[in-house]
C-alpha cells in the first residue's frame, strides 16, 4: 500500500539526471554535447574519458573549461480513479553543470586533474506532488462516501523539491609505454549531497456540510470507535464478553437499541459480519479501529520535511590506449565502484506510520543520523576513433555493473493498514540486467578552423518493474547531439553543442490496497532532457 506521506527515496534525485547509467553522468564536456561519443578522446576531455589517450597530445599544458545548462521534464500518469488528476509533472533545471580538466604532458608521462558532477547535478521540483503523495488521501472519498459525511472530493496543498550533487575530484598519471601503447591510473574522490524540502498542508474533504479538515473528520471516527469500545466495559466486567450482542438481546441483558449501536458501529467501520462477533471481540475491534484511525488522523495533519544527506567515497580507475596507427586509436577504461554511505541530517521529518509493537511510536521517513547506501557502480568503457584529413569517426560503449552496487532501494508491498516500514531490497531483485550504452559520432572539418559534429547514444537501464515507482524510475534513452567547434588559434578552441534525450515510456502496475483489495493501478513514466553546452579548450 502507498501509505500516507510515503515521501521520497534517496534515488529520486541522486540518480543520473542526464546521460549515462542509473546513477552515473557521462555527459562530461561540451564536446560530448555536440558529439555524444567520447570514450576514445585524445583532446583535453580525455582527462575523464580516456586518461591514457592524453599521451597522444602535444607536450605542454592543456585545459578544458565546460558548462552545460540542462532542462528536464518528468511526467507521471496514473490510472487510479480517485485522484483529482492522473497527470503529475516535475521539472529539473541545472543552469550550471561545470566540468574542468587540466593536464601537463611530457614525452613519456602526463599528470592530470579533473572536477566534474559525476552524479545528480540538479534540482527536481514537483509543485503538485506525485501520485504516491495523495493516493491515500484520495481514498477518503470512497471510504467516507456514505452518511453521515457523504464525502465527494478532497484537496490539499503539496509541494516538494529535491536536489542532488555528486561532485568528483580526480587525479591520474598517464605513461607512454611505447609508440602504440599508453596506460594510466588514478582515483576519483566523490562527495555526495542530497537535500529534500517539502510539505503537505491543509488536507480537506468535501462533506455534506462543506469542506472540512480531513484530520478532524478521521479523528472524529477514531473518537467514536474509542467510545464504542469503552461502552462495552461494563459487559466485559460482568463476564459477558463471550456472548454476541444478539445472544444478550435474547437473554434480555441489553435492549435492541444497544445491540444496534454495537453492530451498527462496527459495520460503519467496515467490519464484515459484525453481528457474529462476541462482545470481547467487538471491543477489541473498536479499540483497534480507534488506534488505526487515530494514527491516520495524525498523518493527515500538516507535515514538513527538511533533510540533508551527505557522504563521500573513493573510486580508483585504470585506462589503456592502443594506437595501431597514427590516425587510429582504441581506448579501454575501467572504474571501480564508489561505495557511498550517506548520513541524514534532519531538521524536520515526516511521520509515515507507527510501529506494530508500539502503536504510540511514530515511524519517520528520514531519521536524524540514519545511514543509507547510495553507491555508484563500477563501469567499463571502450571506444575507438579513426581520423581522416577532413573528418573523423568514433564509436564506443559503456557497461555498468549495477547488480553488484547497493543503491539503498526500498519497496512498499505491505497490505492495507499495515504499519510496517518500507523494506530494503537487494539490487538483484530490481535489476534485470546490468546497464549498457552504445554511442557513435562523426566530425567534419568545414574549414581549417571550423568543424561540425553530430552523434547518437542509446542506453538500456536494465531495471525491472519492481524498481519502478513515481519516486524513482529508470528508462532507456535515445540521445542525439550536434554542434561545432571554432579554433581561434592553434591553442584556443570554442565548443558549442546541443543535445536532446528522449526517454522510452514505461508502464507498471503498482500495489495499492483499498477495502482489503489490491486495486493495482497503472503508472506510466515519461521523461525528456534538453542540454546546451559551451566549452573552451586551451593549450600552451
Amino acid at each position: 500500500m502507498r501509505r500516507l506521506l510515503t515521501f521520497v527515496s534517496a534515488a529520486l534525485v541522486s540518480g543520473t539526471l542526464f546521460a549515462g547509467g542509473l546513477v552515473t553522468n557521462t555527459n562530461q564536456s561540451a564536446t560530448w554535447v555536440r558529439m555524444p561519443s567520447r570514450n576514445a578522446s585524445i583532446n583535453a576531455d580525455a582527462v575523464y574519458y580516456n586518461p591514457a589517450g592524453l599521451m597522444m597530445m602535444d607536450n605542454g599544458f592543456h585545459f578544458s573549461l565546460n558548462n552545460q545548462t540542462i532542462f528536464q521534464k518528468r511526467t507521471i500518469e496514473s490510472t487510479y480513479p480517485y485522484l483529482n488528476s492522473g497527470t503529475y509533472e516535475g521539472s529539473v533545471t541545472a543552469p550550471f553543470f561545470p566540468s574542468i580538466y587540466a593536464a601537463f604532458k611530457m614525452d613519456k608521462i602526463a599528470f592530470s586533474v579533473g572536477f566534474l558532477p559525476i552524479g545528480g547535478g540538479g534540482g527536481a521540483t514537483y509543485n503538485d506532488g506525485l501520485p504516491s503523495f495523495e493516493m491515500s488521501q484520495s481514498d477518503l472519498v470512497p471510504s467516507l462516501a456514505s452518511s453521515p459525511y457523504g464525502v465527494t472530493g478532497y484537496r490539499m496543498d503539496i509541494d516538494f523539491e529535491g536536489t542532488s550533487t555528486f561532485l568528483g575530484f580526480q587525479g591520474a598519471v598517464s605513461y607512454k609505454v611505447n609508440d602504440w601503447l599508453s596506460v594510466a591510473a588514478g582515483a576519483r574522490y566523490v562527495t555526495a549531497k542530497n537535500t529534500y524540502e517539502g510539505y503537505l498542508r491543509d488536507a480537506q474533504v468535501n462533506t455534506v456540510g462543506g469542506w472540512l479538515d480531513a484530520a478532524d473528520v478521521i479523528g472524529e471516527i477514531a473518537v467514536t470507535a474509542q467510545d464504542g469500545g469503552s461502552n462495552l466495559n461494563q459487559l466485559i466486567t460482568n463476564n459477558l464478553g463471550g456472548f454476541t450482542a444478539d445472544q444478550l438481546v435474547q437473554a434480555e441483558v441489553i435492549d435492541e437499541a444497544t445491540r444496534n449501536a454495537i453492530v451498527g458501529g462496527l459495520t460503519s467501520l467496515g467490519v464484515p459480519n459484525a453481528a457474529a462477533l462476541t462482545i470481547a471481540q467487538s471491543q477489541a475491534t473498536f479499540f483497534g479501529a480507534a488506534r488505526v484511525y487515530g494514527n491516520k488522523a495524525t498523518l493527515l495533519e500538516d507535515q514538513e520535511a527538511e533533510v540533508e544527506q551527505t557522504g563521500s567515497g573513493i573510486a580508483p580507475f585504470f585506462s589503456v590506449n592502443i594506437s595501431p596507427s597514427e590516425n587510429f586509436n582504441i581506448a579501454v577504461k575501467y572504474e571501480m565502484a564508489t561505495k557511498l554511505e550517506l548520513t541524514n541530517k534532519t531538521t524536520k521529518d515526516l511521520t509515515t506510520g507507527y510501529l506494530d509493537e508500539d502503536p504510540t511510536k511514530p515511524i519517520t521517513r528520514f531519521p536524524n543520523g540514519a545511514k543509507i547506501r547510495n553507491d555508484m557502480p563500477a563501469m567499463l568503457a571502450v571506444g575507438a576513433e579513426i581520423r581522416f584529413p577532413l573528418f573523423s569517426l568514433n564509436a564506443g560503449a559503456n557497461y555498468y555493473f549495477d547488480k553488484s552496487a547497493d543503491y539503498g532501494h526500498y519497496i512498499d508491498m505491505t497490505p492495507e493498514n499495515s504499519t510496517d516500514y518500507l523494506t530494503p531490497i537487494k539490487n538483484e531483485d530490481i535489476i534485470a540486467n546490468n546497464g549498457l550504452s552504445i554511442q557513435a559520432g562523426a566530425e567534419i572539418n568545414v574549414t581549417e578552423r571550423l568543424a561540425a559534429s553530430a552523434g547518437y547514444s542509446f542506453a538500456n537501464q536494465g531495471v525491472n518493474s519492481l524498481y519502478q515507482s513515481d519516486l524513482t524510475y529508470g528508462l532507456s534513452t535515445h540521445t542525439v547531439g550536434a554542434g561545432g567547434a571554432f579554433a581561434f588559434s592553434d591553442n584556443v578552441k570554442l565548443n558549442l553543442g546541443v543535445s536532446y534525450t528522449k526517454y522510452m515510456d514505461d508502464s507498471v502496475k503498482i500495489n495499492h490496497y483499498l477495502g482489503g483489495m489490491n486495486l493495482m493501478p497503472t503508472e506510466t513514466y515519461k521523461k525528456s532532457t534538453l542540454v546546451f553546452g559551451v566549452g573552451l579548450d586551451l593549450s600552451f
